[in-house]
């Protein structure tokens, strides 16, 4: 481990609850050395463990048997990716130094009296099955400093995106769609936009009972026609006038949305598609309301990439100004939110800071992250000091 090269492993799921991502990336020591994107695969959310996330996601009560069970079986699923992504690349447990890992967000609730966020997917399970030690709930710290525990990627889309010589924009469309605005001159604004994939794909499974996750290449989207009167009642949600930061979830965004919009009368389910993806595009225009310049570049990663419709409505919405996705900056699209997550877990084991409180609104910036050791961890105990020379 003595090296100025080091092998991390970043893990995501998102709200959607459709899939597990793993990615795998050198970084060195060397400072103002870019990150190298190993290796990325996509793996889908075992059937017996998206549902039951869903509805534990759902607002409401809930059995605490049921998050317990669940978040020791998202341990093992999450293991059994991670492994299966090494092997992908001829990787052994020990070529690993550790693993960032999200977890899957059951609640979001950083303005409750209390604020709280839960990720569930069992650090120790991970670590137990792997070897490999892991850093897990990278959100909680930020809240306990009085920040929304969220959102955390734009720390690393600084560090992956600001060669650019513009001002540029970082859109995720997941579940919930979040916006980072990188400066020229170095500043940093980010927060979530709204709602992602999340209502769009809750109308999906409504419409076929089940059977479809999602609008493919918003072909359903693009067969209808966008009602203004619904779109006008969407867009006065209270999310869309909060000032940032902020954060949202499927606290605000899901269920009870997608139930008024299958409610609307007189409008086809295309219709009705077409409303929800024309929200999330306005969602996300509805951002530069609230940065200090128009970026000149939009780079759209998540999900949403892969529904044309929703790409095709952006690049005319957000004309002049160009749109494409990470890939352009040679990062899959889907792998920028799992590669992030092995950023800040190498923070996290350097005793750094990882999050922005210009962000989040904490109080002041946070080394956020548990972290549970693995059968490496003295050896990289003793090798953290040789990073920061």
């Amino acid at each position: 481990m003595q090296s100025d090269h080091h092998l991390f492993i970043g893990i995501m799921s998102g709200t959607s609850a459709d899939g597990i991502d793993v990615a795998i990336t050198r970084i060195s020591s060397q400072p103002g050395s870019r990150m190298e994107l190993i290796h990325f695969a996509e793996y889908p959310m075992p059937k017996r463990l998206r549902e039951p996330i869903l509805r534990l996601a759902a607002p409401g009560l809930n059995e605490i048997e049921t998050l317990g069970e669940l978040d020791r079986a998202l341990g093992h699923a999450y293991a059994d990716t991670v492994l299966a992504a090494m092997h992908g690349v001829g990787l052994k447990r020990e070529d690993i130094t550790a693993i960032g890992c999200h977890g899957q967000t059951i609640r979001h609730h950083p303005k409750a009296d209390y604020p709280y966020t839960v990720q569930i997917g069992c650090a120790a399970t991970l670590t137990e099955q792997t070897g490999i030690t892991t850093v897990s709930d990278f959100r909680s710290r930020d809240i306990a400093a009085g920040g929304e525990g969220a959102p955390l990627v734009p720390f690393s889309h600084r560090h992956l995106f600001t060669h650019e010589r513009k001002n540029i924009a970082v859109v995720n469309i997941g579940g919930i769609a979040n916006v980072t605005w990188l400066g020229i001159d170095g500043s940093t604004i980010g927060f979530d936009t709204g709602p992602g994939n999340m209502i769009m794909d809750g109308l999906m499974l409504a419409f076929s009972d089940g059977r479809n996750a999602y609008d493919q290449n918003g072909v359903l989207a693009a067969s209808g026609d966008v009602c203004p009167a619904l779109l006008e009642k969407l867009m006065l949600h209270p999310f869309m006038q909060r000032k940032p930061p902020k954060s949202t979830g499927r606290e605000e965004f899901g269920e009870d949305i997608v139930n008024l919009i299958l409610g609307w009368p007189d409008i086809s389910d295309a219709d009705r598609m077409a409303t929800a993806c024309q929200y999330t595009v306005d969602s996300i225009v509805n951002s530069i309301n609230f940065m200090p310049i128009e970026p000149a570049k939009w780079l759209i990663c998540g999900g949403g990439v892969r529904n044309e419709y929703l790409m095709d409505l952006l690049t005319r919405e957000l004309a002049p100004a160009s749109v494409t996705t990470t890939d352009a900056e040679d990062i899959p699209p889907q792998a920028v939110e799992a590669l992030s997550f092995a950023v800040l877990a190498r923070q996290t084991l350097m005793g750094e800071t990882n999050t922005l409180c210009e962000v989040t609104g904490a109080r002041h910036a946070v080394c956020g992250g548990q972290i549970t050791p693995g059968n490496n961890w003295q050896e990289l105990i003793t090798s953290i000091p040789t990073w920061i020379r």
